[in-house]
């Protein structure tokens, strides 16, 4: 569970929303500069008039533009009175955006808005309740601690709420399935409603739990249905796995082609955040796809042999994930693989 990220706040795109506004009323060949002048004066403004959202917009403005300094001000004047300042703050604050590394503080202002009653927190609550449970797990401004960041999650998952924290949902399914918390009933029932509320992570992982019957009955056509669509909207460790699932149904073309793309992959931290997938999944899934290529080529299985390429891509695997590609290579010697 390694690489687990603070929950974003989603604003909508402040930059594009504000500059559209303004490049309504401006001439049409306004320079970069004058455009931003423009949006911050239309912000000032408003907030001199009174108007309530405009302080955090335009230290949203600021973030977004890249003035990290100014929006660390301008979020730190508004704190105390912006739930959305507060979040966003402490975002920065854990992860040294704009200002130095400071969990302690982060964890002080997530926990503001997570016991917060107020209804302008409500909206914020259950990712502020997931960052906490990161905090708890990864000892982030706080003893660390499995046990509270169990609590802390499954009060951010709210029992599969689609407006609760799905990375909650989905980072349960996880934790039931570690050996420390190991219920593989419970990980299946986390990563269902993750998968339901749309988490791309959490179907990748129940199409491996069919594939297997773990927490669940096996199940191949559901298995097949999961990754595929998974694979399609570009998790790599569904399409690892799927090239497993072929290959173990002597599937041979099928397997090779699908693997040849993902052993392709190279920018895994883009692909995680585009996909707001694990780093850790991803470099699973090429490991699995390197495996299962390397032996189609050692056997001349859906391509042509080529014992040279065969121990290339399985030292790719051996590189990526040892872990796995020593399970591998037992399976090869038992006949098994």
């Amino acid at each position: 569970m390694d690489g687990i990220g603070l929950e974003p706040l989603l604003t909508g795109g402040v930059v594009s929303s504000l500059q559209s506004q303004v490049n309504e009323t401006s001439k049409p060949d306004i320079s970069e500069d004058e455009l931003f002048r423009k949006v911050e004066d239309h912000l000032l403004e408003k907030i001199a008039k009174g108007d309530t959202e405009a302080p955090f917009l335009l230290g949203q403005f600021y973030y977004e533009e890249g003035l990290l300094e100014k929006a660390v001000i301008q979020f730190e004047r508004i704190k105390d009175v912006d739930y959305q300042a507060c979040y966003q703050l402490a975002t920065m604050c854990f992860d040294g955006v704009g200002v130095a590394v400071n969990h302690e503080k982060g964890f002080e202002l997530m926990m503001k808005i997570a016991t917060s009653k107020s209804k302008k927190a409500r909206h914020l609550k259950y990712a502020a309740q997931y960052n906490i449970g990161r905090s708890y797990f990864e000892g982030y401004g706080v003893r660390q601690s499995d046990v509270e960041a169990e609590r802390w999650w499954l009060l951010a998952a709210d029992d599969g709420n689609p407006k609760a924290s799905v990375l909650a949902q989905s980072i349960l399914g996880m934790l039931y399935s570690r050996p420390d918390f190991l219920n593989k009933k419970k990980a299946f029932f986390w990563h269902s409603e993750a998968c339901g509320n749309g988490s791309l992570e959490s179907q990748g992982i129940l199409g491996v739990m069919y594939m297997y019957g773990l927490g669940v009955k096996r199940n191949e056509e559901s298995a097949l249905e999961c990754l595929k669509e998974a694979a399609q909207r570009g998790n790599v460790y569904a399409q690892g796995r799927l090239v497993q699932f072929y290959y173990e149904r002597k599937l041979y073309t099928k397997s090779c082609e699908l693997a040849r793309r993902v052993v392709a992959y190279t920018d895994i931290e883009r692909i995680s955040q585009e996909t707001l997938c694990l780093p850790t999944y991803i470099i699973k899934g090429i490991a699995v796809a390197a495996v299962y290529l390397s032996r189609c080529l050692k056997l001349g299985n859906g391509v042509k042999k080529d014992e040279d390429e065969a121990k290339r891509f399985f030292n790719t695997a051996c590189e990526m994930d040892p872990s796995f590609a020593n399970e591998s290579f037992i399976k090869i010697n038992y006949g098994l693989l």
